[in-house]
């Protein structure tokens, strides 16, 4: 039977994602980054840094970003222009309403 693990997926992976924004801002040496990380969750430094090491070695990129920078940006575009189609709907529709609203009050 496998031993259970003590900590879930989530808290892994923001263990490491505080580690490695640590580690990327230059301030901090890695030994540094695993101790600051691991007195604020509870974590022993020795175990984020396994954790650390084993994505780094596996060929994994942060969890947070899966694609591509070009890709993101792409989506993010699409999703920005689909928010102002939307944006326009609503302030058309509000003006509707309230024409209509005007229009009510107006008329009797």
């Amino acid at each position: 039977m496998p031993a259970s693990r003590k900590y879930d997926e989530e808290t892994r992976a923001r263990a490491i994602r505080m580690c490695q924004d640590r580690i990327s801002e230059g301030n901090t040496s890695k030994a540094a980054a695993y101790r600051e990380v691991g007195e604020l969750l509870g974590i022993s430094a020795e175990t984020l840094r396994g954790w650390v090491d084993r994505v780094l070695t596996d060929g994994r990129h942060r969890p947070d970003s899966n694609e591509a920078p070009a890709d993101e940006i792409a989506r993010l575009r699409r999703e920005n222009a689909q928010l102002k189609r939307a944006n326009e709907i609503l302030k058309t529709a509000s003006a509707f309403f309230a024409q209509a609203e005007l229009d009510r009050t107006l008329g009797q």
